[in-house]
């Protein structure tokens, strides 16, 4: 068994922003000379998320249509009271939407690996989902196999 694991650098530029990472995933697998496994994708950071669903433009203006309807920006979060939390280490963003969001997405998928390739369909990719950009964000790919 193999254990191969890169990380990719992202920099979103929206507040809510689906960047499609599979073509960099397939490269890492490649790379890595794994051809029967499977690939963790992780992000970490508790404001993002990862998903696998179909890049097609009007879709994800429904995802995100969605997300704000679900969780909407200006609704009351408790994490945004600054001057109640006690951590000093907090970036003074009103982010609490954006870790509800990144909760309800999850923060990995894992994606079985045969004969080199990423077991997806020709409609589906890998999306790192921003939830409180603009920022530089990274996601680990791990891939494990032979």
């Amino acid at each position: 068994m193999k254990i191969h694991k890169e990380r990719i650098d992202l920099e979103s530029k929206m507040q809510i922003e689906f960047m499609d990472i599979t073509d960099q995933v397939q490269e890492i697998i490649d790379r890595s000379g794994i051809r029967e496994g499977q690939a963790l994708v992780y992000v970490p950071h508790t404001t993002m998320g990862v998903a696998i669903n179909h890049n097609e433009s009007m879709l994800l203006q429904d995802f995100m249509r969605i997300l704000y309807k679900i969780v909407p920006v200006d609704d009351q979060y408790s994490h945004d009271l600054f001057e109640l939390r006690r951590e000093a280490n907090s970036d003074g963003r009103s982010n609490g939407h954006s870790h509800c969001k990144a909760i309800l997405l999850g923060n990995s998928e894992t994606v079985p690996v045969e004969k080199g390739k990423l077991v997806l369909t020709e409609r589906q990719n890998i999306f790192a989902v921003e939830f409180d950009g603009s920022r530089k964000r990274d996601v680990v790919i791990q891939v494990i196999g032979i």
